[in-house]
């Protein structure tokens, strides 16, 4: 029978379990289980989000993997990911090597000088594994006031040349399909490290940026839900205006400044000696910054750390979805 449900889908195409049920005149039941024996196998895959589910033949593009150096070999698995445009995530050697031909490079070389590349990236990180990024907003022109105390990444959105790092790809992909298992694979890669900022800082409160677009699953809400701390959680509140100007619509740090000013809430009563203030991702930092001065302000706390997924390089970067 799953040989049978096999052949059904590469003669008709995209087919739901129950349009199977129906031709083959099985329960659904069975259905699902010879489905997943199929996709175990990787000669099938799924598209859609419930209700709307279908299943269809996987196609697999041929990638003749070059045998590359040991040491650079596990580097880039540990480190590289590409999703391709069927929306299938590739890692590690496979996703590298599907990546530097469909850029008509030759992978050994550029292998080597991406491994070089991250390297030079990674060595921004401290000692529990974050990017210490309070420079970069610093050295950005237009800022009034840094209310911030610190700010940390768990990495950079993207590098030079080689484009978002797995962290950006993964924060990208999660908000833009709204999914649920991206989110957790984030909140699994970024939760280690995050305690053990909070542990080492002290932090007695967290606080979560309000997201600004509006989805049903918004990664701030899956962050604050998730990333159990065990400390109380502030009060910020996203005002909903007429018309609503998401902060990546906007390429000037002043606008960012005024639309956060404008735009964010702090109705917390009560103070605490340190708070750690999350974002998804820091581009110029005017939202984080402003909401830390909201807070220093309504004298919650003087002393705001401030936290992100992913956040630019340069001293002023928007951060883009397109």
């Amino acid at each position: 029978m799953k040989e049978q449900i096999f052949i059904l889908l590469a003669e008709r195409g995209e087919l739901s379990v129950s349009e199977i049920s129906d031709i083959v005149n099985i329960s659904r039941q069975m259905v699902h289980r010879h489905l997943n024996a199929l996709m175990e196998d990787e000669r099938v895959s799924k598209i859609g989000t419930p209700p709307r589910v279908f299943y269809r033949v996987q196609k697999k593009e041929s990638i003749d993997v070059p045998k590359l150096d040991t040491e650079i070999a596990k580097f880039i698995e540990e480190n590289f990911i590409q999703i391709n445009e069927q929306g299938v995530l590739l890692e590690g050697v496979e996703a590298f090597v599907y990546w530097s031909k469909k850029r008509n490079l030759p992978v050994e070389k550029t292998a080597v000088e991406y491994v070089k590349t991250k390297k030079r990236y990674n060595a921004y990180k401290n000692e529990i594994g974050l990017i210490v990024g309070l420079k970069k907003l610093e050295n950005t022109k237009g800022f009034g006031t840094i209310y911030l105390k610190n700010l940390y990444y768990s990495d950079f959105y993207a590098i030079e040349r080689f484009g978002k790092t797995t962290l950006g790809q993964m924060l990208l992909y999660a908000k833009q399909g709204q999914d649920r298992g991206m989110i957790k694979d984030i909140i699994a890669a970024i939760e280690a490290p995050l305690k053990k900022l909070v542990e080492s800082q002290n932090i007695e409160a967290v606080g979560f940026i309000p997201p600004s677009v509006k989805r049903e699953v918004q990664i701030m809400n899956e962050l604050r839900k998730k990333l159990n701390f065990k400390l109380p959680i502030i009060n910020i509140e996203k005002v909903q205006t007429e018309i609503t100007v998401p902060q990546k619509t906007l390429s000037k740090l002043n606008d960012r400044i005024l639309n956060a000013q404008n735009n964010i809430v702090v109705t917390e009563r009560n103070n605490f000696s340190k708070i750690l203030l999350i974002d998804d991702a820091v581009g110029s930092g005017a939202t984080i910054n402003e909401t830390a001065g909201k807070i220093a302000k309504r004298n919650v706390s003087q002393h705001i750390i401030g936290y992100a997924i992913t956040g630019s390089y340069k001293g002023f970067e928007v951060i883009s979805e397109a």
